[in-house]
């Protein structure tokens, strides 16, 4: 499952709870809560293994351009040999081979620099996902160790205190 859909789930858990009165405190499905927790889990690792994919997407891509790159040289290599056995065109050949070069470099950066703004922009929105899921979750886990907390000072002791008045 998405790990934007189980920060909904948990949103919809919270919204569907009960408050507790003159308190901001509210009381959640102690199993549903778990659940969805679990299931972050599993979901960051997954998340996790898109980014290594985008990652792998990026080296991928690198290597094409890299290919490509390769190929350019070749053919303008290729043609500035054809240019140079021919004497009367000797100094225009080497001109155009260095400005195919210059090109298949200047493409392969720029396909370089492409492919790694991707890879940013990808990770900084992971990153930012999985900070926003990182606060609730330490939200839920605060909000069940206040609850924790409440009904341990509702000890029986308390209970029979209130009885007796």
């Amino acid at each position: 499952m998405d790990i934007l859909q189980l920060i909904d789930r948990l949103e919809e858990l919270f919204n569907d709870a009960k408050a507790v009165p003159f308190t901001h405190n509210v009381i959640v499905d102690e199993d549903r809560m778990l659940e969805l927790i679990d299931q972050m889990r599993i979901a960051v690792p997954e998340e996790v293994k898109k980014a290594q994919q985008v990652m792998a997407q990026r080296d991928r891509v690198m290597a094409q351009a890299q290919e490509e790159a390769n190929r350019t040289l070749q053919i303008a290599r290729d043609k500035a040999d054809q240019m140079i056995q021919k004497d009367i065109i000797v100094g225009e050949a080497q001109r155009r081979a260095d400005q195919i070069i210059t090109q298949a470099r200047g493409e392969a950066e720029a396909t370089r620099a492409d492919a790694d703004n991707y890879v940013i922009d990808t990770l900084m929105q992971l990153q930012d996902q999985i900070a926003k899921l990182s606060g609730q979750v330490n939200n839920g886990i605060r909000m069940v160790q206040e609850d924790q907390m409440r009904k341990a000072s509702a000890t029986p002791a308390n209970v029979s205190e209130k009885a007796e008045k």
